[in-house]
């Protein structure tokens, strides 16, 4: 009963696959499969993993037709999978080499323990940071995923594979959403711990995720699809309106890339963005907000579409002005 599935989802990661597939390779604990999936590669990638098939027979690889993305292809992956447990390491990490043994005996030692949170290194071009996590025991799903919001504990674990098969990645979006199926897990687990098995976490600084693009107003998609998956669960109203919170920070947040840098898109994009911010700010329901929020300058919901937009940039633009200011 400890066999556990490993997703790699593959594209075009030639130049690091084979770290990837060396530290799966050396883990302590024997019993897994490596689910590869390479959606579409351009490069070696496809050829590497086949490679590597033959060599172990744990190693199983599926070739998608066309690219849609991490989480579809982790899905495609985790349909396949037979383990107990599931977790995934993206083809640019790398494991330590007791990372699957420690997280399993978490697991074996604690019977109300549904996911368990690798520690992690942040490598960079040169140097290494660790993920700085309260040094917890125990947490209940509530109190992770509370702690997941602002990323307090990071998103980077073992689960059940009871949840992960119920829970599958959300592919609304093809970037943000996979954030949504972490905090689904870690809520629907009784318990949640850390082990002491390392995830190296490799840093680009071209990230997707921080690269001035269109795809940038998906994260508003991302959190109206966290927000239904919540009401399928059938949360409290507490939950949902601390959901509904964060809902409207995401809105800020995205509303202030507009804002800093709608001159780098183009007309149809600048048209897009507002059109998704404006959608969300419709659907906000501000009786879930909390008060505090509610009078403070640059959060204010606004009555009018047209005052909120006059605000933001008023906001945005003084905490510009400031800040130079301060230089």
């Amino acid at each position: 009963m400890d066999k556990v599935s490993i997703l790699v989802a593959v594209y075009n990661a030639e130049k690091y696959l084979q770290t990837c597939l060396d530290s799966l390779l050396a883990q302590t604990h024997h019993d897994i499969e490596v689910i590869c999936i390479d959606d579409c590669s351009t490069d070696s990638s496809l050829s590497i993993l086949r490679t590597y098939a033959k060599r172990d027979a744990r190693i199983r690889v599926f070739s998608l037709d066309e690219n849609k993305g991490q989480a579809h292809a982790r899905n495609v992956g985790l349909a396949q999978s037979t383990g107990d447990y599931v977790c995934m390491l993206d083809a640019d990490d790398w494991f330590s080499d007791d990372a699957i043994q420690q997280a399993v005996s978490v697991f074996k030692n604690n019977e109300a323990t549904d996911a368990v949170l690798f520690d992690v290194m942040m490598e960079y071009d040169g140097r290494q940071e660790a993920y700085a996590m309260p040094d917890f025991k125990a947490l209940t799903g509530l109190e992770a995923f509370r702690m997941s919001l602002s990323w307090t504990i990071h998103g980077l674990y073992m689960v059940r594979a009871s949840i992960h098969r119920k829970w599958p990645y959300d592919e609304t979006c093809r970037l943000y959403s996979d954030d949504n199926t972490t905090r689904i897990h870690y809520l629907a687990s009784r318990e949640v711990r850390r082990c002491r098995g390392i995830y190296h976490y490799r840093q680009h600084p071209a990230s997707a995720t921080h690269a001035v693009s269109v795809k940038r107003f998906d994260y508003l998609k991302a959190a109206e699809s966290m927000k239904r998956q919540l009401e399928l669960m059938g949360v409290s109203e507490n939950i949902m309106a601390e959901y509904e919170q964060q809902r409207w920070l995401i809105l800020i947040d995205t509303y202030m890339f507009y804002h800093c840098h709608a001159n780098e898109l183009d007309c149809n994009e600048r048209s897009y963005g507002l059109g998704e911010l404006e959608r969300a700010w419709r659907t906000t329901d501000t009786a879930r907000l909390p008060d505090a929020l509610k009078r403070k300058f640059g959060y204010r919901h606004a009555p009018t579409w047209g005052l909120f937009r006059v605000q933001e940039w008023l906001y945005f633009s003084l905490r510009a002005i400031l800040g130079r200011n301060r230089k």
